[in-house]
Order: structure tokens, then C-alpha cells, then sequence
């Protein structure tokens, strides 16, 4: 999907997007994703023009080696629980790019990752909830690349490096996960675990925001940061902001969202 032409805007940022609680958007919660739903929706407002399709990374899929949506008409995952009925019926048609999950594996094939697509799987909750507002139109086309059931950061820095080009592109990449995961504390409002939440956001935000070589290495070892056991038990949804970091190249990070939802901490962060 090459572009041309001197007058087009930059290459697309690199996003990483909070993605809320199961569809916490669409459900009578008063005030309390109100500010993460009114920065999802804002979205689209600051890219530099609009994508041509995007890559998106969620904390809800996880394969041996990195595999990436093929089908052409993506159904949806609705991988949540005991939320009300009206939730399980939450549309979001965008069509997905056979084409472009060929070019993702073409592009960690030359890095020597390997590669596979699905043609069956669809977007799971990480994606549409947050598109949704983000995205609303459900017009651009769309591929979910999986993690790694290793878990390893530095393989995801590594992933998302060698989707860098697809930028150039005007392809979006955007990881969406949440800066604090811990689900048995995220609600219980104790002034230890809140105050846990803000350490570990406060290093964070540190380690994302420094020059690239020194954000890499911090967050490869974002194990050994202050809290950060407590405040992600297993790193599923702090792994797609590797991904993003990995995709940034020598871009430098920016916090674009900082909330306290339910006495925690979250953030959001942009690349270029």
C-alpha cells in the first residue's frame, strides 16, 4: 500500500490505547470511563491523516508464534463475562486485509520471525470496544496481530520493530491494553493497591517517555519497576505497549492520556 506524493502528511504514529473494563463504554457506569471515552473519541482527531488501515495488538490473544487475521469479514469475540445481555449484541463491521496480513508476515519473515495467518478469528474485545469510539465509522480496514505465549518483552519490542515500515504506509499500529491489570484489587479501592497503581504509573510513564534506546531497555526489564508484580500479576495487557515501543523506532513517547479509574492509575502513550 505504497503512497506518494510530497504534499502528504508524516508517517502514522504508533498508539496504545486503554481499553476500559470488558464493554465498560456502552453500560451505565456514571462517571467513571467517562474521560477514557472521551479521549478514545479524539482518536482519530489527531492522526496526521486517515489511515489506510491499521495493525492492532490486544491484550486478549496470545499464539505460539505471531499470527495475524486473514478474513475479509472478521466476526467479533465477545470474550467477556456476566455483563448485561445488550452488551453481547454490540456491532462493529469493519472489514478486515487479507492483503495486509500477507505484508506483516512478509515483514517478519525478512526480520527471520515466523509467521501465520487466521482466516477464521475475529476481533476480540480488546479491539472493537475501544474502536468503537475511537474508530467509529468501522470503516478502515483491519488486522489483529497476536501476542506471544512467551511473554517475552524483548520478542515483542523485536515484533513490532519489523512492523515499522507499514507506518510509511499509512498504516496505523496501535497496542491496546491497560497500564494497570491486576482485576482482583482493580475495584477494592485499598490505599495500598492505589498507591501501588500510581508507582508503577509514575515509572512508567518515565521509561516510555526516555530516549528510545534507554525506553526499550526499561521496559524489557518493566518487571523490576516499583509495584509492577502487583499491578500486572501476568503482563498480558502491558505487552502490547512493547509492541507499540518496538513500532516507534527512534520516535520518542508522549503520555497522551493520564486518568484515575476506580483509585488506579492509567495512561495512555503515543509515538511520533
Amino acid at each position: 500500500m505504497p503512497i506518494t506524493g510530497s504534499s502528504l502528511p508524516s508517517r502514522q504514529p504508533v498508539l496504545f490505547l486503554p481499553h476500559g473494563g470488558g464493554p465498560c463504554f456502552f453500560m451505565d457506569w456514571p462517571d467513571t470511563w467517562d474521560r477514557m471515552a472521551e479521549y478514545l473519541r479524539g482518536t482519530q482527531n489527531t492522526l496526521p491523516r486517515k489511515p489506510d488501515a491499521i495493525v492492532v495488538v490486544s491484550g486478549h490473544w496470545e499464539e505460539d508464534i505471531p499470527t495475524v487475521t486473514a478474513a475479509p469479514n472478521p466476526p467479533l469475540i465477545y470474550d467477556y463475562y456476566g455483563f448485561p445481555p445488550h452488551t453481547y449484541q454490540l456491532q462493529y463491521p469493519a472489514p478486515g486485509s487479507p492483503a495486509l496480513a500477507s505484508t506483516v508476515c512478509s515483514l517478519l519473515h525478512e526480520v527471520g520471525m515466523p509467521c501465520a495467518t487466521d482466516e477464521e478469528r475475529g476481533f476480540d474485545h480488546g479491539v472493537f470496544i475501544p474502536f468503537m469510539l475511537a474508530f467509529e465509522d468501522a470503516d478502515i480496514p483491519i488486522v489483529e496481530l497476536s501476542l506471544l505465549k512467551s511473554m517475552d518483552p524483548a520478542a515483542h519490542i523485536a515484533l513490532g520493530a519489523a512492523l515499522e515500515p507499514l507506518r510509511a504506509q499509512n498504516v496505523l499500529i496501535v497496542g491496546t491494553g491497560m497500564t494497570y491489570h491486576n482485576l482482583r484489587h482493580f475495584m477494592n479501592g485499598s490505599p495500598a493497591t492505589n498507591q501501588a497503581a500510581q508507582e508503577f504509573d509514575t515509572w512508567l510513564a518515565k521509561a516510555v517517555t526516555a530516549p528510545p534506546v534507554e525506553r526499550n531497555t526499561q521496559l524489557i526489564h518493566w518487571a523490576s519497576a516499583p509495584s509492577a508484580r502487583v499491578c500486572h500479576p501476568r503482563e498480558e495487557h502491558l505487552l502490547p505497549l512493547m509492541v507499540a515501543a518496538g513500532a516507534a523506532g527512534q520516535d520518542e513517547g508522549v503520555r497522551t492520556y493520564s486518568d484515575i479509574v476506580l483509585g488506579k492509575a492509567l495512561s495512555g502513550f503515543r509515538f511520533g
